[in-house]
């Protein structure tokens, strides 16, 4: 499909996905930002990159391995993408320790919160680590001298190593020059001081710094050259065959493990990491110079996300807030099916509590009228406490259907183990459709009332998962609509049985119609504007991908249709070009919450069409995975969406950027006119956090 359009009118996904990370850099970058939310933006740019390697640097590389794989829709092939995304790396990861060390070090250490480098130990703090070494470090350590006996290790996926030039001759008379210690991932990256020790409120040393320090304990009676840590990025992508695979969790059981031991893609290197040390460990993971990262600092900068955490330093961090309730649940102990009979619900997470949802589920596992739960499961956490009400609900004999989604990707692992215990109580356990993600957000409880059966749903735009739901912007949409609530029964009877698709009279789903209805409903904004009418369209996603529907968004623009697009991450359509996208602007806010909703408004003649969704405007969402898009019909809930979701955000010139035609972004600067910060707005209209700690 790619290929039929003009390359030269998209951009790439990429570099895009790098220009994003930029964005969250020039977070870590603000000074207007806590001092402690500013490292964690770091240590986010960090996991970015980290999964940015593991799967789409590795795709380029398959690609490339494969030969003959089309260039993408903006026609570049792999080759000349793998070039550009190392220069744009190598720049976002120098800048990106350039802030850590000449930024966020030195004024935390104002704020007396230090990280004791070897070279400035004085002799307390080298006693006491001395003692931390031999107490906790060592007993854990498995040196391995490299000779013809022992081999180079296997190293785990982006584990902290290190390399050792060795000299002399060992208990065997082994004239051995090479070792590597593994630290083990039980050892924590950073260690809290005593601030007796330390001298400041809050000391930390690099678990690096004590490894470098001691390494020689390791090797008794030898003399150590050289000691440099590394880490190796791999490929992550999970490979299951869908015309091969039997049993889909049995097939993820066994390529789980091989996810640690895939080829390998980075090496990282402190930068000064000897010449001839670096080029023989990218020998031993078959990888060339330009794959080469040399840092200035620790390697792994994500294990910092926990600094903040252990400092007792609020006001260092974002404003505590606590989410605010609807008004027709604050009622303690308020009947969740009562009040959705009334009405639809909207809740807009995580300025609005995600506790309804809980309630609600946990409502249904005990509630002697309920016959039958459904839901969807995509990320829920390691601990769940409504996968454990689902639980419940089995021991408690109701029809409990789970639609496990095994290929969420880096939580397949609690996902398989919810499966297993879900099953030993009886739940009916199904994994979708193979080939398909079941992407969509769903859940469905059947209740029996005066004698006949009523259903009840929540559809929403993110995960079910508490935690997440206190950091991603989301909507969620309680509804008894019967018609809502029977095209939801539709689509599980989809997954869990067979049968060709029915019509659904509200719902978009893909694979089947939501590409169609997208591009549908662009047309007629089109055909409107061409009859003189004014015409709008307003999405808010997290990427923007899918060619045709770029492409219909051009028609639109040249017809005259307004286009406002609130795309958090990577977008390959390209606004404001002259006969192409006048009309078109792209807008991204990076805050302190992810903006994870997905919202699509058309006017439509005043008719404003809102519709909600878990899927993006892309090729995964709209052709390869089960997604569903439902429409908000209560004009009360509509209005708030619109005003919530997508004007307020347009707003925005404190955390919004503007997207030029080239993929390059501007971030909005209040200059007369009042700063207007979407999240925090949104906080204090809903979660009633105070202007002061705003």
């Amino acid at each position: 499909m790619a290929n039929k359009f003009p390359s030269q009118h998209f951009l790439n996904r990429e570099l895009c996905q790098l220009e994003f990370n930029r964005r969250v850099l020039a977070q870590a970058e603000d000074t207007s930002v806590p001092l402690l939310e500013r490292l964690k933006y770091l240590c986010i740019v960090s996991s970015n990159l980290d999964e940015f390697f593991e799967i789409r640097v590795a795709g380029l590389k398959e690609q490339i391995n494969l030969a003959g794989v089309p260039a993408g829709a903006d026609g570049m092939d792999a080759r000349q993408t793998l070039k550009l995304v190392r220069e744009q790396a190598h720049q976002i990861i120098t800048r990106q320790y350039q802030v850590l060390n000449d930024d966020i070090f030195p004024a935390l250490e104002k704020e007396g919160i230090r990280f004791l480098r070897r070279t400035h130990w004085n002799d307390a703090q080298r006693a006491w680590v001395k003692e931390f070494f031999f107490n906790e470090v060592m007993p854990v350590l498995t040196p391995i001298g490299l000779d013809p006996s022992h081999p180079f290790p296997r190293v785990l996926n982006k584990s902290l190593n290190f390399a050792v030039d060795l000299q002399g001759k060992d208990a065997f008379g082994r004239n051995s020059t090479k070792a590597i210690v593994q630290a083990p991932r039980v050892l924590p990256r950073t260690i809290p001081l005593p601030p007796e020790i330390s001298s400041c409120a809050h000391g930390f040393v690099f678990l690096s710094s004590i490894l470098h320090a001691h390494v020689g304990e390791l090797f008794g009676g030898m003399e150590v050259l050289s000691c440099h840590q590394f880490r190796v990025t791999r490929n992550s992508n999970l490979f299951v065959d869908d015309e091969e695979v039997k049993n889909l969790r049995t097939s993820l059981q066994g390529e789980l493990p091989q996810r640690h031991f895939g080829n390998a893609v980075r090496l990282e290197v402190t930068d000064n990491c000897a010449p001839q040390v670096a080029e023989y460990l990218l020998q031993q993971f078959d990888l060339g110079p330009d794959d080469l990262y040399r840092v200035d600092g620790p390697v792994n900068l994500v294990r910092l996300m926990g600094i903040p955490g252990q400092v007792a330093r609020d006001d260092l961090k974002f404003p505590e807030f606590a989410p605010g309730v609807p008004g027709v649940l604050q009622k303690k102990g308020a009947d969740m099916f009562k009040v959705i009979r009334k009405g639809d619900v909207l809740l807009h997470h995580p300025f609005q509590s995600f506790k309804p949802v809980i309630d609600f589920i946990n409502q249904a596992s005990t509630d002697p009228k309920v016959v039958a739960i459904k839901q969807t499961v995509y990320r829920t956490g390691v601990d769940s406490e409504l996968m454990e009400a689902l639980i419940k609900a089995t021991r408690l004999g109701k029809e409990v259907t789970v639609v496990v989604e095994l290929l969420a990707r880096f939580d397949e692992e609690a996902n398989i183990n919810w499966a297993s215990r879900l099953e030993e109580v009886g739940a009916h356990v199904v994994y979708g459709v193979v080939g398909h993600k079941t992407h969509a957000k769903m859940l469905m409880v059947v209740r029996r009332e005066d004698g006949k059966l009523r259903r009840y749903v929540h559809l929403g735009t993110g995960n079910y998962h508490p935690r997440t739901a206190r950091l991603y912007t989301d909507f969620g949409l309680f509804t008894a609509n019967e018609e809502i609530c029977a095209d939801v029964n539709e689509v599980f009877g989809q997954l869990t049985s067979l049968g060709k698709a029915g019509k659904l009279s509200h719902l978009w789903q893909s694979p089947f119609s939501m590409h169609s209805q997208v591009l549908s409903f662009i047309r007629n904004e089109t055909k409107i504007a061409r009859s003189g009418m004014p015409a709008h369209i307003i999405a808010k996603m997290n990427s923007l991908l899918e060619p045709e529907t770029i492409m219909t968004l051009y028609e639109a623009s040249q017809a005259g249709v307004k286009v406002d697009l609130i795309v958090r991450g990577v977008c390959a359509l390209r606004p404001g070009v002259p006969g192409l996208s006048d009309n078109i602007h792209v807008y991204s806010v990076i805050g302190r919450f992810l903006e994870h909703t997905r919202i699509f408004y058309f006017r439509n003649n005043l008719a404003h069409n809102v519709y909600l969704s878990s899927a993006d405007w892309m090729d995964r969402n709209f052709f390869r995975r089960i997604e569903v898009c439902f429409p908000v019909l209560d004009k009360k809930l509509k209005k708030r969406v619109i005003e919530e979701g997508l004007k307020i955000y347009m707003l925005d010139n404190c955390q919004a950027w503007n997207m030029d035609a080239d993929g390059h972004y501007s971030r909005k600067v209040p200059r007369r006119a009042l700063a207007r910060n979407a999240q925090t707005m949104l906080l204090q209209e809903l979660a009633g956090l105070s202007l002061a700690q705003g």
